[in-house]
């Protein structure tokens, strides 16, 4: 393992490739984290050290630091008020935070800002929508419900769910969101070689953009659905733009929601996988990188929750496992028949 000179925060980098290299990016460094805690407590009174130690700590590992400093809070939290949701409650704001860092550390320290204040200028975005829709009475965005822990914990048992929440709740996702902001770092690194913003990286500034804008059309199709079956369920008249029989189905089969069971979703994760592109294509189109991992585990937590979800769905309504039948759970089916409300009602008419 390289070890950095004593001081030195980032790595002497030569190419662009060497952006994206573990060994020489991330690994050096990791002495850094076990030292950061006691540094700071020695200094905790004095403002001005600790802005020392901020921009001479790496700014990967300072925002490692941080995510596992957010553990024993989750985790005792979670506890007390028997709710295992806190790490959901802070999901709109952690990865904004984080990439808010990276933007912060390289102004503090001199460096080109173009690229990680794009990817703040969409991650901020992405927080205003997140956080006005979980907040939104009756929000339906992920973690704005607990029921997903009750059931798993329901499942297994008390002993078995402390440990759960010990190793992954409260603990692992909160390094999850830390870790699905890396990409960032990367492109912190390549903006010392690069700082100009190229094309490719307007590109993809501007689809991440592009991408929260389809979540939050998505998020308004779903609420202003509901909020319709909420009123023909008190006043019996159908409200203007649906038709009784997608009211009484109970599910949203509208909008975006005619094409893929959860459109949302799929923006979601497509937008992380967006944030890896383009650090993979600015580090000199490295396509496998060790930032990955957290890519992938962002995806992995949908993988897990989203069958749990339509588990719960398809035993509130009946048509529901139709609507399975025929449209994606992210992208839309391509040998699946689609929805076609004029055929769902002849065929549902015929059962």
């Amino acid at each position: 393992m390289l070890i950095p000179p004593t001081g030195m925060s980032l790595p002497i980098i030569k190419t662009l490739t060497d952006c994206a290299d573990y060994s020489k990016t991330f690994e050096p460094y990791l002495p850094q984290l076990y030292t950061l805690p006691a540094n700071i407590w020695a200094h905790i009174t004095d403002l001005q050290s600790l802005q020392n130690i901020y921009t001479s700590t790496n700014p990967a590992i300072s925002g490692l630091a941080f995510s596992l400093a957010l553990f024993p809070i989750f985790l005792i939290v979670s506890e007390i008020n028997k709710n295992y949701s806190q790490v959901d409650r802070v999901w709109s704001i952690l990865p904004t935070i984080y990439n808010a860092h990276y933007a912060i550390w390289a102004r503090m320290n001199g460096l080109p800002t173009g690229k990680v204040d794009n990817v703040l200028a969409f991650s901020l975005l992405w927080t205003v929508r997140l956080t006005f829709n979980y907040w939104r009475k009756g929000g339906y965005n992920i973690g704005s419900e607990d029921y997903r822990w009750e059931l798993i914990k329901g499942k297994i048992g008390q002993p078995a769910f402390f440990v759960l929440n010990v190793v992954f709740i409260a603990s692992m996702q909160s390094v999850l969101l830390y870790a699905v902001t890396l990409p960032t770092y990367i492109l912190l690194l390549t903006s010392r070689l690069s700082p100009a913003m190229s094309w490719t990286d307007a590109i993809f500034a501007r689809s991440l953009l592009a991408l929260v804008v389809v979540e939050w059309f998505a998020d308004g199709s779903q609420w202003n659905y509901h909020e319709a079956k909420n009123s023909y369920q008190k006043t019996a008249k159908v409200p203007a733009g649906y038709t009784r029989a997608q009211l009484e189905r109970g599910f949203n089969t509208t909008g975006l929601f005619k094409y893929s069971r959860h459109p949302n979703f799929a923006a979601e994760q497509a937008i992380w996988v967006l944030l890896y592109a383009w650090g993979c294509v600015a580090a000199g189109g490295e396509w496998w990188n060790w930032t990955v991992g957290g890519t992938l585990s962002y995806l992995g937590v949908f993988a897990g929750s989203t069958p749990i979800t339509e588990w719960i769905t398809s035993g509130k309504y009946p048509e529901y496992k139709l609507y399975q039948q025929r449209v994606g759970r992210f992208l839309p089916s391509i040998f699946g028949k689609g929805w076609d409300e004029e055929e769902i009602a002849r065929v549902t008419k015929k059962q």
